[in-house]
């Protein structure tokens, strides 16, 4: 017996309607849909709270203004002191933070988000008053200042 190929002209009776595919699949909606909330991760955090006090530092610092401040998981090697937790490269006018050490060396007293995000701010603060040759507290004190 040979195979012969089937013929275009199927019946009406016989025909799927078009909402379905193939295997009756077409008209199924996507896994992840609009409405929901994006992935908010560690790595976007950290981010989120280097770029806003890099920004704060560059509107109140005109030194700070040309200064890029660069993200890196870590350090190539450890120095004398450990670990570094960033590196300030003065005369190339760049501030690297390291992630993980900043993250995973750092201890916290209350491990919230809260905490977590002013101890990355105090990174950069820190690094900014190494690059500048000043005291941390010297860089935004009306930041720190309560009502």
């Amino acid at each position: 017996m040979a195979w012969r190929k089937a013929s275009n002209s199927t019946p009406a009776h016989r025909r799927r309607p078009a909402r379905h595919g193939r295997h009756g699949r077409v008209g199924r909606s996507a896994v992840v849909r609009p409405p929901l909330p994006p992935l908010d991760t560690r790595i976007d955090r950290f981010d989120l709270a280097v770029g806003t006090a890099a920004e704060f530092l560059r509107s109140a610092w005109p030194e700070l203004r040309d200064v890029s401040f660069e993200i890196a998981d870590m350090p190539i090697a450890a120095d004398d002191q450990g670990i570094p937790r960033w590196r300030v490269l003065a005369d190339e006018k760049r501030i690297i933070l390291f992630r993980l050490p900043i993250e995973r060396l750092s201890h916290l007293h209350r491990d919230d988000d809260l905490h977590r995000r002013m101890m990355v701010e105090g990174s950069v603060f820190r690094a900014a008053a190494e690059y500048l040759d000043r005291d941390p507290w010297d860089l935004g004190p009306e930041r720190f200042r309560y009502f």
